[in-house]
């Protein structure tokens, strides 16, 4: 193996990981970055002197190693936060985790009796269809609680039917999680689920501080990471990836490989590839969609709003559907003691109506919305910025496992190429997991054998 033309796709948590690894045992790895800022939908940007997280990440997981790497990257500036989330509905808010006196008090006695008699009638008699979200979360909380709190915020998120969505987004995301494991969570005082912390790091200058810091050990190893690089070809020979053709600034380039992990969205790579693959593979990968979304940040002349890191926005009068209040997760997002950065967000797909509106209209959306959820006045906000992500969520369709196993059963059968993170997978996964697939894809390059999956 070439130690120079090992080329990784993507400067995400997966693909920086896989550098890393790679750079501290001798390879000198090229990473490939489209955006002016590593660390994909977990980056940090700026704006009006307050940093905005693209997405609001916890440090959280139960992988050992992954702990040891964030802990040894930024070994200082990492501190630890009180979770506080809320979810907005019906205008109240309910506090998240489930706290059973709080959901009783805020949803009146009678409603909450209908939930739990719901949930008792789904235990005694599960719901036969699971192949759905709809299915799938109805069984484990009821048809009450499920079109209460799930059915409009998930459709708001994915912009489909949850008929149509598969039970594996509910499961990768909510995994073990039950009305009744948080019932007694509430009760007792116990319960380790992990969607139930209540406290986890956090870089204190965003997110993306920590990406910023493996970009720099990346590159003290002897790595290189290239930003504002658009991917626009792979060349392929006899099963093997040579090169890739890379557009930057205009010019466009082509760089050898002996080694390719990629973070790319299946459906982007298989478009690039030449020459073209088969038409079943073409297919499948026509069928996979996405869901984006737009971050609007906010500079408000107020120095506390609520006391939330994040809010669920179920409310379907209003477009937004959550909102990041980055000063409680850490102080030193919101330099200024008189001001606060929130971060609302629209979940959309690529050419509709809210992803085609302009920036201006967009900051004006976000005021009203903030106005009618009764958390700020409109004229509170001093000045906004739009931020764009694609390719945000990868969406579960009823045909989405077996175009997903087509194509990796295709890219599998490239002897040197390695697909990781999210988008490379096609998974839900969180940026712990995400990262284990970048190690475990830079050890099999090393020929080295990977562990067991503890994401199951």
């Amino acid at each position: 193996m070439d130690p120079d033309s090992v080329v990784i796709i993507g400067a995400g948590p997966a693909g920086l990981t896989a550098a890393h690894e790679l750079a501290r045992r001798g390879v000198r790895p090229t990473v490939l970055e489209r955006f002016s800022r590593v660390g994909g939908m977990a980056r940090t940007e700026t704006h009006g002197g307050c940093r905005f997280d693209i997405g609001g990440h916890r440090f959280f997981t139960r992988i050992q190693e992954i702990q040891e790497l964030w802990e040894t990257v930024l070994p200082e500036g990492l501190i630890r936060v009180p979770r506080r989330s809320r979810i907005h509905f019906r205008d109240r808010f309910i506090r998240y985790p489930i706290e059973l006196a709080d959901v009783l008090r805020r949803v009146g006695l009678r409603e909450g009796a209908g939930i739990l008699l719901s949930y008792a009638r789904a235990r005694c008699r599960p719901h036969g269809e699971e192949e759905t979200f709809a299915g799938w979360m109805t069984s484990r909380f009821g048809h009450r609680l499920y079109e209460m709190f799930f059915r409009d915020y998930t459709e708001k998120v994915w912009g489909v039917p949850c008929d149509h969505l598969r039970a594996e987004l509910a499961a990768d995301r909510i995994q073990a999680f039950s009305l009744g494991s948080a019932l007694w969570g509430a009760v007792s005082g116990r319960g380790d689920h992990k969607t139930l912390i209540d406290r986890f790091l956090y870089p204190e200058k965003g997110s993306g501080m920590m990406w910023d810091a493996f970009q720099c050990r990346v590159e003290a190893l002897g790595g290189t990471v290239l930003t504002n690089v658009e991917v626009v070809g792979l060349t392929v020979e006899a099963n093997v990836v040579r090169s890739v053709t890379v557009r930057r600034d205009g010019l466009t380039g082509e760089i050898p490989v002996s080694h390719l992990i990629t973070g790319a969205p299946l459906r982007d790579l298989v478009r690039i590839i030449r020459p073209a693959p088969p038409v079943g593979i073409v297919r499948a990968a026509e069928g996979i969609r996405y869901r984006d979304f737009l971050l609007v940040g906010l500079v408000l002349r107020r120095g506390d709003l609520f006391p939330d890191q994040w809010i669920y926005v179920h409310d379907p009068k209003v477009a937004v559907g959550r909102i990041q209040n980055y000063k409680n997760w850490s102080r030193a997002m919101v330099p200024h003691p008189g001001k606060t950065g929130l971060g609302m967000e629209y979940f959309c797909s690529q050419g509709d109506a809210l992803w085609s509106t302009g920036e201006g209209e967009l900051v004006d959306l976000a005021r009203r919305d903030l106005e009618r959820l009764g958390l700020a006045r409109a004229d509170e906000v001093e000045e906004g910025a739009v931020f764009r992500q694609t390719e945000a969520y990868p969406i579960y369709l009823h045909r989405t496992p077996e175009d997903v196993r087509t194509i990796l059963g295709f890219l599998a059968g490239l002897s040197n190429l390695r697909t990781i993170g999210r988008n490379g997978l096609h998974r839900y996964d969180n940026q712990d997991l995400a990262m284990l697939t970048g190690l475990r894809a830079a050890r099999s390059l090393l020929g080295e054998a990977s562990g067991p999956d503890p994401s199951g």
